[in-house]
Order: C-alpha cells, then sequence, then structure tokens
C-alpha cells in the first residue's frame, strides 16, 4: 500500500502527459479521462472511472431499449405480412369464384389467375422487404450489445461445519542466516469459514508466512499444527500455469475427478475461455488471465473439503 501511494501521488502532482494502463481502480479513479480498445476501436470518456462506468451504463441501457424497439417493430412487421397476404388470398378465391359462375372462357380465366399470382408476388416482396430490412437492422444492434464478462463460479460448498481448527501456530518464527524473521514470535489459529488476509510492507515475511502455512518450510522455533486438508495455493507468479500447455491442457492437467472433455470446457467457459482460447497457449496469456485459469482450473484437482 505504501508504494502503491507512492504512485498515486506521482500521479495526482505530475504535470506530464501519462498513459495509465491498470486494473486498480483508485488508481484509475485519479485520471482525468478514460479510454477504452473494444471491437469497434478506441472510445474516449472525459472523466474518471466512475464517470465511464456510468456513461456506459447509460449507452448499454439505451442499446438495449433499442434492440427492444426493433424487436417490437419486426413482431408488428411479420404480423401485418401475415395478415396482408390473408386478405389477398381472402380476395383471390373470392374473385375466382366470380369467375366461375360468370362462366368466362379459359383463357380469360387464366389471364385472371396470372394477374391475382403477380399481385400477390407484388405484395409479398413489399413486406418482405421490410421484414429484412427490420432483420438486418436488429441483428446490427445484437452485435453492438456488450459481451457478458461476468465469471460464473460455482465451487462447492465445504462439508467442514464452520469453526473446525484447521491450523494452530504456537510461537513460531523463522530464521535466515540465524536471524529470526519476525522481531516476536507469532501465535494465531485458523478455522473452516473464516478468511484472512496478510498485509505488510515488502520484506516482512508474508510468502515465508504462507510456505510455512503449506508445509512448504518448517518453523525454526514454535509449533505449526495443520489438520489434513487439501489445499490450493496461487502465488504472484502464476507458477502452477505451464506456458507450454494451452488452455485446455491446463485444465486437463487438474483434471484428478476424471470430468469428461465437455464438463472440463463448460468450466472454462463459465470463466470466459471460450472455444476461441481452448487451444490458446497459456504462454500468450496476460498475467489477469492467467489469474482467471488458475481459478479455472486449480478446483478441479480437489473433490475434498477445503
Amino acid at each position: 500500500m505504501p508504494a502503491r501511494q507512492q504512485l498515486y501521488d506521482f500521479i495526482t502532482s505530475s504535470r506530464q502527459t501519462l498513459v495509465v494502463v491498470s486494473h486498480d481502480r483508485t488508481l484509475l479513479n485519479l485520471v482525468k479521462s478514460v479510454c477504452e480498445l473494444g471491437r469497434d476501436g478506441l472510445t474516449c470518456y472525459g472523466g474518471n472511472y466512475d464517470f465511464y462506468v456510468e456513461q456506459r451504463e447509460i449507452a448499454a441501457e439505451a442499446l438495449h431499449q433499442d434492440v427492444k424497439s426493433k424487436e417490437k417493430a419486426l413482431r408488428k412487421a411479420r404480423d401485418v405480412e401475415r395478415e396482408a397476404m390473408e386478405r389477398q388470398q381472402k380476395l383471390d378465391a373470392r374473385g375466382k369464384k366470380k369467375q366461375e359462375k360468370a362462366g368466362l372462357p379459359t383463357i380469360s380465366m387464366n389471364t385472371f389467375r396470372n394477374n391475382a399470382e403477380k399481385s400477390t408476388a407484388r405484395l409479398k416482396g413489399v413486406h418482405a422487404d421490410k421484414v429484412d430490412s427490420l432483420s438486418q437492422e436488429l441483428q446490427q444492434l445484437r452485435s453492438s450489445l456488450p459481451d457478458a464478462d461476468k465469471m460464473k463460479i460455482d465451487l462447492d460448498h465445504s462439508a467442514l461445519h464452520k469453526g473446525k481448527v484447521l491450523m494452530t501456530a504456537e510461537d513460531i518464527n523463522f530464521s535466515y542466516v540465524d536471524k529470526p524473521l519476525w522481531p516476536k514470535p507469532l501465535r494465531f489459529q485458523l478455522r473452516s469459514g473464516e478468511r484472512m488476509a496478510l498485509k505488510g510492507p515488502n520484506g516482512s515475511g508474508k510468502t515465508t508466512l504462507i510456505k510455512l502455512m503449506l508445509g512448504q518450510l518448517q518453523p525454526t522455533s514454535g509449533t505449526l499444527q495443520r489438520a489434513d486438508m487439501h489445499t490450493l495455493y496461487i502465488d504472484q507468479d502464476y507458477s502452477v500455469i505451464d506456458n507450454a500447455l494451452t488452455v485446455y491442457q491446463q485444465a486437463e492437467r487438474y483434471n484428478s475427478g476424471a470430468l469428461e472433455e465437455h464438463e472440463i470446457k463448460t468450466r472454462l467457459n463459465r470463466f470466459l475461455f471460450t472455444s476461441a482460447d481452448w487451444d490458446k497457449p497459456c504462454s500468450a496469456l496476460s498475467g489477469g488471465e492467467k489469474c482467471v485459469c488458475c481459478f479455472a482450473v486449480l478446483p478441479l484437482a480437489t473433490r475434498r473439503p477445503i
């Protein structure tokens, strides 16, 4: 946080022109304009991130209203087309009966029939053109709708009751070159259902503590008791991701539950990895995509409570 605050202070005080690419919403609310790169090119908004979100929501709502209006117009045009054709068919049938009663010669009957068919065809063509035009406009509007960008996470509920002791640390410490990392030994207890955040400056021992909790390191003093459990760990370098594999192969590697191929792909879809991404090499993923990939594939590695 101190490092982030330094960056925030620099951005707000700098007189230089800055182009910032970030997922940090606090930082993005410090800028004076936001540009979104999408399939239609670059769209710029004259305000910070909150302003950008508000404007996008207004534009999306207007677009949805346009789609609804066009859908209504298309339904009405199809109803008008159907009613017009039914009226024309009734008129043609009535005219044919009159001609038969009048006892007109065959050549005259054929002429009337041809004229009726041409009239029906012209009427059908007029309505068909209008329906086709509305259909194309509706398709264009629908293609402009923003893609759904929300992940669907369906993690199984733990079978553990809340409050079960998972880990107990009694005066633990870890030494590098005979020097204890923490001036005061650590004491804590972690129970099922809890959420814990580790905060501290660089070098304060956050990663070391996590490795102790995972059993990758052993404390040089004190005791750390862990219950029998399966843990999933995503580090800041996303080292569980093998860049030599594709997204689907990465999921397959962690598929210890023997899920079928379609089930794996369904889970990837829930995390916004569509069929266009399944064969993408993990080396081509951005940092954010690698993080999402971790959340998509690691739960496949366990069916036990965590």
